[in-house]
């Protein structure tokens, strides 16, 4: 993960964690509180030639934190776990989420939840994130699917890959009558869905792993995947607002709603 992140971006970065981190925690002794449950050493080692950290704490007059000079001591992979817990969008390490979760969040609000405990998950349990990932595209489809004017219905119980083919042939992506390459281009988006849900089906503990069974262990197979769900979410959503635009008693109801009387 270390080679992905180039010392550029690292920079970029560092500056917007460390105000995120100062937003939060707002004091030197908690902002030092939180900083330390990063670190890692094996301070039980004898010798100092033996001793090793994962980033040094450095402090600034007394036991204040100096926390620019504490982050610019990290590595990007723990950089960018941080940025991560802390909410900080990543958008030239995953291009696609801050947009959509900006474009689910009011509309989306099971999906965006769920998407959020998605992302935290990517470093620390990538096998979960996918899943998560996994459930929140479902949950964007259902909700687009319960439109009225859309014929299709689901009974509750359909997979990622069931909802997928339901909401392409509603969109008129994968029919015949189409030319070849957009035919070929749904038909692809409708693989990348049904191969989300077979890594969360079979590749996660979703569905229980016995000891000989692989397990997704790799945080860059999570943003792949999460990156995926965010691109084709935007997608459905986007297409779906522009061949279903809403009712005008909707956008009235929306505009009455901002009204301070």
């Amino acid at each position: 993960m270390e080679d992905l992140i180039s010392p550029k971006y690292q920079m970029k970065l560092i500056k917007e964690v460390s105000e995120a981190i100062w937003k939060e925690f707002g004091g030197y002794v908690q902002v030092k509180y939180y900083i330390s449950k990063w670190h890692e050493t094996n301070s039980e080692a004898r010798g100092y030639s033996n001793y090793w950290e994962n980033f040094r704490i450095v402090e600034n007059g007394g036991e204040k934190i100096d926390l620019l000079a504490t982050l610019h001591s990290m590595d990007g992979t723990t950089l960018l776990k941080i940025a991560i817990d802390l909410g900080v969008d990543t958008p030239d390490f995953i291009p696609s989420i801050p947009t959509f979760r900006n474009e689910i969040k009011s509309e989306y609000k099971t999906a965006y939840d769920t998407f959020q405990k998605a992302y935290k998950q990517i470093e620390t349990d990538p096998s979960i994130a996918i899943g998560l990932a996994n459930s929140a595209l479902e949950s964007i489809i259902k909700e687009i699917l319960k439109d009225e004017r859309i014929a299709s219905k689901t009974t509750g119980g359909e997979t990622l890959y069931k909802l997928s083919s339901i909401i392409l042939k509603e969109f008129n992506l994968t029919d015949s009558e189409n030319p070849k390459e957009i035919k070929t281009i749904g038909n692809s988006l409708l693989a990348i869905n049904q191969a989300i849900e077979k890594l969360r089906s079979e590749k996660t503990n979703f569905h229980g792993k016995t000891t000989e069974d692989y397990l997704i262990q790799d945080s860059i197979f999570a943003y792949f995947v999460i990156n995926s769900v965010a691109t084709v979410g935007l997608f459905l959503n986007s297409y779906y607002k522009t061949k279903y635009p809403k009712q005008q008693t909707e956008q009235l109801e929306e505009l009455s709603d901002d009204l301070p009387f």
